[in-house]
């Protein structure tokens, strides 16, 4: 009777890097490609500086409104 021979064949072998490779290129092109996480961080971090300075500007415009309005009824 024939023996048999534990271990992969290079057909299974051949389509598991394949798939891998695959795998990998489409990773890399969500990470890295137009539109990708690192897009996407950046466009985050943009956003929240702008939040920020749009923030600062309205809370020194009220802390100027209530500054005139302060002088206005209080006096200097």
């Amino acid at each position: 009777m024939f023996k048999k021979e534990k271990g992969i064949t290079l057909i299974a072998l051949v389509v598991t890097i394949i798939v891998l490779l695959i795998l990998a290129g489409v990773a890399i092109s969500l990470t890295i490609g137009q539109g990708g996480i690192f897009d996407k961080a950046q466009d985050a971090a943009n956003t929240w500086r702008n939040a920020e300075t749009n923030q600062e500007r309205a809370f020194n415009g009220f802390v100027s409104d209530y500054e005139s309005v302060y002088n206005y009824y209080v006096g200097k």
